[in-house]
């Protein structure tokens, strides 16, 4: 067994609080919230019941994913009308320029605060 293998296989929970296993060596029954989610289930309350790490060899840090019991996981809530709306309404407002009042088609980039054509109507003012 390698020795970062080693720092990665603790499935009593000892060394690290919670059962531990190597990436992709999960044993069958574990979930992370993506594949919960992929097969239309949630981890429903349930606190993290085991985790997968990768440690880079190169940098020494560690990854972790958390995993969840699949018998224990719920089915997802469907959306309601309400909840359709709202997130209609969310993207709306990140599609729309604050400067301009245009619903410019994309999403407008945080950095930014303002759309495109806004951004080229200020460089060209500053040129």
């Amino acid at each position: 067994m390698s020795a970062v293998y080693g720092k990665c296989f603790d499935p009593t929970g000892a060394r690290h609080g919670v059962p531990t296993y190597p990436w992709r060596l999960a044993p069958d029954g574990y979930a992370t919230r993506r594949q919960l989610r992929a097969k239309g289930l949630r981890p429903g309350g349930q606190t993290i019941q085991a985790q997968v790490m990768r440690i880079n060899q190169r940098r020494g840090n560690a990854r972790v994913a958390h995993l969840y019991r699949e018998d224990l996981a719920k089915p997802v809530r469907p959306m309601t009308s309400r909840k359709w709306g709202a997130l209609a309404l969310a993207m709306l407002a990140r599609r729309t320029c604050p400067r301009c009042l245009l619903d410019v088609g994309y999403c407008i980039p945080t950095s930014y605060g303002i759309c495109g054509l806004c951004i080229a109507l200020e460089e060209q003012r500053a040129a």
